[in-house]
């Protein structure tokens, strides 16, 4: 036969089927593929831990004594659950039998105890989760996924059961992927295409050949990076056109795991995540291939019922915290600045016409109702006037300037609302809480003498970064953007309460919790951060010197202890304040937050201040005076005596 030099028409279309087009599989082998894979997965994670015994006895990693705090939160039964299994020998004998179980899941068959098998891989690796707290991963939980999944299909009689759970556990893998690509599009690093490099320098996940490979080509490191955004961004794209893409893509991303645990040393991975692409095969082969006659799809209308209620549901919380977050309280009241943006503020109490009022500026990322312990405490226990504030896009508090931001612009927003908000004739005592402070300071020379006081309540210092304490949080604003896009997308339904709202007085968590879940606050957060690292990346002087004003500086224990050098700063903006008094104290135990959150160490505080500013002239400019002896840059440990708790009613639970 002569060949003619022509390729005949049939070859292309077996290579373009063979890369795009579904990839059939039936029920049962899906079954069986996927059960396998995660078992390869239990076995090396079981075998693992029991060559790393040393972590979970006495003094390890993972010693149970300390590991099982983690479960403070959780209800009894699950606690007792957990601890019957937390045993050195228990857990030990969980993991031999898991082995055994996991080897026996790897021979050939399809009986109905495979499902017994699989059903106990996934619970017991589900109660030992908490017993190795550190040194568990994502491989761990796709396999428990896998494993109650296809055990369960096993068990069930009816097919259309079995569906629903291959269904359930083929849209969970799709969910990982998209999800897993959606928050690294989130980031940067992945944009940019730093991210592998990054990864690749790295100590715990590190690979050094593969770091020089990637400063050495950059543009095919690019084009890495963003194909492994793609192919988890749109990963869900398996189900269109009749599964034309499942091929290609579950071939990408079973490559991706094998090169994850070949250079970042994640083995575990290369069997966890695939043991999801049998089921994608099996739903994404059109219905009308026999190696999928009969399937039962309902599960699939049912999860599209499911996730256009959870968008609905999304966009309703979304709606109610923003609305909880704007509207204030009923006594709220706002003022225009000089920029135009409009500030949110609250008198807690005007105070006697012949006494200062407090003026309180909340810190970075805080809510003017973090104050509400030392607020209630100045308003209801004394004379003073006591003023709240949200800065601009923060709670109801908007910013309309056009201009790029600058610390200078919260400054003359603070000084103008104290102009606004205070009768001329009375002094005010600035009291700023970490940046708050540090805008509290910059004000002092546009309120001349109607200001009576500063209070610094571990105060931000513009030497920080210089001095090397700025370096943990170099990549806050990066975080900050991250969580606002996320919550624009309306993951805020997913957010649970963080414990320290808890702390706060009941009738303010509410608002607080409103806040932190919504995109405003963490956007304004990065517009700020971003303007304090510009401006104190600046700073070479010394603090300017402040006449004639008394200023108490109140530093945390748990910042001190982190980073003495703090307290040097601290000290500095007490010595920068001269012919006046100054003070400087430590309040024992405290953190950065607690100190205003936490009611023992609030009142503390707020005692302090009361103590320190008694006897402060009301009216009259302070008078030049020379400090007294040791108090100019004094460093005194907190009063051990407990200051006694704000009242049992709160005014803003009268007001409800």
């Amino acid at each position: 036969m002569k060949f003619s030099g022509r390729i005949p028409a049939v070859i292309p279309e077996r290579i373009t089927s063979a890369v795009f087009g579904p990839a059939p599989v039936g029920r049962e082998r899906s079954i069986g593929m996927s059960e396998r894979l995660a078992a390869v997965s239990s076995l090396q994670s079981s075998l693992e831990y029991l060559s790393r015994r040393k972590d979970i006895e006495k003094g390890g990693m993972n010693d149970w004594e300390v590991a099982r705090q983690n479960l403070a939160a959780a209800g009894p039964l699950t606690r007792r659950l957990v601890d019957g299994v937390s045993g050195v020998r228990t857990t030990t004998a969980l993991h031999l039998a898991r082995s055994a179980v996991s080897l026996g899941m790897l021979l050939p068959g399809d009986s109905r105890w495979r499902g017994a098998g699989n059903v106990f891989l996934g619970a017991s690796s589900a109660l030992l989760s908490p017993r190795h707290h550190y040194g568990g991963d994502g491989s761990d939980q796709v396999a428990t996924l896998v494993q109650l999944a296809t055990g369960a299909a096993r068990l069930v009689p009816s097919p259309a059961a079995k569906d629903a759970l291959l269904w359930y556990a083929a849209l969970q893998g799709n969910l990982a992927y998209a999800v897993s690509g959606w928050v690294k599009l989130f980031g940067r690093p992945w944009r940019d295409a730093s991210a592998l490099g990054g990864v690749m320098r790295t100590r715990t996940y590190g690979h050094d050949g593969m770091y020089r490979w990637t400063q050495e080509h950059p543009r095919t490191t690019k084009v890495l990076t963003h194909s492994v955004l793609a192919l988890e961004c749109l990963f869900p794209l398996v189900y269109a056109r009749g599964g034309r893409l499942t091929r290609s893509m579950i071939t990408s991303a079973a490559a991706f795991h094998v090169a994850n645990g070949y250079f970042m040393g994640l083995s575990r991975f290369v069997t966890a995540f695939p043991a999801f692409h049998p089921l994608v095969a099996y739903t994404t082969t059109p219905r009308s291939h026999p190696a999928v006659a009969g399937r039962d799809d309902r599960a699939l209308a049912v999860a599209a019922t499911a996730l256009a209620g959870a968008t609905t549901a999304a966009a309703v919380t979304a709606v109610r915290r923003r609305l909880r977050t704007t509207e204030g309280w009923h006594t709220s009241r706002t003022l225009t600045t000089r920029y135009g943006n409009r500030l949110q503020y609250e008198e807690y109490s005007p105070g006697a016409p012949d006494q200062p009022v407090f003026v309180l500026a909340s810190g970075l990322l805080s809510t003017s109702e973090h104050y509400a312990w030392i607020a209630e405490r100045l308003a209801h226990e004394t004379r003073y006037g006591v003023v709240v504030y949200a800065r601009a896009g923060y709670a109801g508090s908007h910013r309309r300037a056009t201009t790029g931001f600058r610390l200078a612009e919260s400054v003359h927003d603070l000084v103008d609302l104290v102009n606004g908000a205070v009768a001329p004739h009375r002094r005010v005592i600035l009291v700023g809480h970490s940046i708050g402070g540090e805008l509290a300071r910059r004000a002092a020379r546009h309120l001349g003498d109607r200001l009576a006081g500063i209070v610094y309540l571990d105060s931000s210092h513009p030497g920080q970064f210089t001095s090397g304490l700025g370096t943990i949080e170099r990549g806050l604003a990066g975080n900050f953007s991250t969580v606002s896009r996320a919550l624009r997308l309306g993951t805020g339904l997913l957010l649970t309460r963080p414990a320290w709202i808890d702390e706060l007085p009941y009738a303010y968590r509410k608002k607080v919790f409103a806040q932190v879940g919504d995109a405003r606050m963490w956007e304004a957060a990065r517009r700020e951060w971003k303007a304090i690292r510009d401006d104190f990346g600046s700073f070479t002087g010394a603090l300017a010197r402040i006449e004639g004003v008394p200023a108490l500086v109140v530093s945390a224990q748990r910042t001190v202890d982190r980073n003495p050098e703090q307290l040097l700063l601290h000290r500095e903006l007490a010595e920068a304040h001269v012919g006046a008094r100054t003070e400087s104290v430590v309040v024992e135990g405290a953190t950065h937050e607690s100190m205003l959150i936490n009611a023992r160490h609030a009142n503390q505080v707020t005692d302090r201040v009361i103590a320190f500013f008694e006897g402060v002239s009301p009216t009259a400019a302070p008078a030049s005076a020379t400090p007294s002896a040791g108090a100019a840059s004094s460093s005194s440990s907190a009063s051990s005596t407990v200051a006694r708790p704000a009242r049992a009613v709160s005014r803003k639970e009268a007001a409800r």
